[in-house]
């Protein structure tokens, strides 16, 4: 099955509940800079639901912030399709960013691709 890459509404992680969930109960893996926080959840059959955040204290500039996250969801939407098309059941995702500063496209779209990989590698047969 063939996942377009639009990021569209409905899998953007926007749940207060959901996301104080995920740092509470949710597991982690890191390809530094970037850590996912993720929870298997019941929502909507086969549907992820992703967020990004950078923390305020690493970075002041309200721009800065904006634009890593914009790296990130990004880099996200290109390489999503390996996630839906190896994994089973519903998931909520959260990418953080850990770096002390800002790395160009290539670089984090590569580790974001290492990262899901090592995702599909730990979750990748759960149903």
């Amino acid at each position: 099955m063939k996942v377009d890459t639009a990021y569209p509404k409905i899998e953007k992680l926007k749940s207060k509940k959901r996301i104080t969930q995920l740092f509470v109960e949710g597991k982690t893996l890191t390809v530094f800079p970037i850590k996912l926080i993720y929870l298997n959840t019941e929502n909507q059959e086969g549907l992820i639901q992703a967020g990004v955040t950078v923390p305020k204290k690493n970075f002041k500039s309200a721009v800065k912030r904006n634009h890593i996250k914009r790296l990130l969801r990004e880099s996200y939407r290109l390489n999503k399709a390996s996630v839906f098309n190896n994994t089973e059941g519903n998931f909520a995702f959260l990418f953080l960013y850990l770096g002390k500063e800002t790395l160009p496209f290539e670089l984090v779209e590569r580790k974001m691709k290492q990262l899901l990989n090592k995702f599909n590698s730990t979750e990748g047969s759960i149903g």
